[in-house]
């Protein structure tokens, strides 16, 4: 980790902030690497986040039993790991919209027609949690008043420039090389 600043003793205080608040998150042992550079006189912020890999997705027939009955003429999803039900709803009423999708009890999901399809549907991606939370951790650190913010994210690392102006061309270029760094370029 790496707090870089014209400011010594705000590169310090950053530093901890950064470190509080990824700890009451739990971020760090989903973290690889970080560097964030703060100019308080140019009202900058930059910010880039290796993540570690996580687990690989989580598709609907690894937590649930899919079945169509031709008598009924419906798909029916029998939840087998309740941890994942919403997942699966979000997914389903994304597909389907929720006035399609007929849940009778906890653990039963019915749809009309054949949707066995459904099977390979993804419902939990890791990866993308651990970014969300992240974002999160992020705006959490940015300075209070630095509503103009650039995502930069790319190959594992989520990387962002904020601040309250426009954003200057060599404070990307900035982030770019932060991100070649973290990613060993």
């Amino acid at each position: 980790m790496y707090v870089e600043s014209y400011d010594e003793e705000g590169a310090a205080v950053y530093d901890m902030i950064i470190k509080q608040i990824f700890q009451d998150l739990q971020l760090g042992p989903s973290i690889v690497d970080l560097r964030a550079f703060v100019d308080p006189k140019n009202a900058m912020f930059i910010f880039a986040v290796k993540m570690k890999d996580t687990t690989s997705n989580i598709f609907m027939h690894e937590v649930s039993e899919t079945k169509y009955s031709k008598n009924d003429e419906q798909t029916i999803v029998a939840v087998g790991n309740e941890n994942y039900l919403p997942n699966i709803l979000r997914v389903l009423w994304r597909e389907f919209g929720r006035e399609n999708v007929h849940q009778p009890n906890r653990y039963a999901i019915v749809l009309e027609g054949n949707q066995m399809h459904i099977a390979d549907f993804i419902v939990d991606n890791p990866q993308i949690n651990l970014q969300k939370r992240i974002y999160d951790g992020i705006y959490r650190i940015i300075p209070e008043g630095f509503k103009v913010i650039k995502d930069l994210s790319r190959d594992g690392v989520v990387a962002v420039v904020a601040t309250d102006e426009l954003i200057k061309d060599d404070w990307v270029e900035k982030c770019e090389n932060y991100i070649d760094e973290l990613n060993g370029v």
